[in-house]
């Protein structure tokens, strides 16, 4: 039996910006759900085999966003990772796009592989990486 990455599940404040955020990354939409009593919302994002599954609901509980390393410590997902062939490049592009911070610089990871984070409208983690290990 094989396992595939299908895909991950967000959970957001405003989903019509996190559509037009992630969008950016190349994922288009190719389902939206409204419940009939407009509770909550359900739209799945589509790149290549891979999909964002992101909710909104009207009764959400709000949350204070940490910073990366302490978020890092609470159990559970932390964040999603796009994969680029020159970091260098989508930095510079992010940054025109005013997607990441003018501070944000590329870092080498602990496991050997390039990496800067942005956030989403909602202050999720969206880490960029160029991983050139032949793993």
């Amino acid at each position: 039996m094989e396992f595939n990455v299908h895909h991950i599940a967000i959970s957001v404040s405003d989903i019509n910006k996190a559509v037009e955020f992630y969008s950016y990354f190349g994922f288009r939409e190719v389902v939206d759900f409204t419940a009939g009593d407009n509770s909550f919302r359900i739209k799945h994002l589509k790149s290549g085999d891979f999909i964002i599954e992101l909710f909104w609901f009207r009764d959400r509980v709000k949350t204070e966003k940490k910073e990366l390393w302490e978020d890092l410590k609470i159990n559970g997902y932390r964040h999603i990772a796009f994969k680029v062939n020159d970091i260098h490049k989508a930095l510079e592009k992010l940054k025109q796009d005013g997607i990441a911070e003018e501070d944000t610089e590329v870092s080498t990871g602990k496991t050997g592989i390039l990496y800067f984070f942005v956030k989403d409208p909602d202050g999720n983690f969206v880490e960029i990486v160029q991983d050139n290990r032949n793993l």
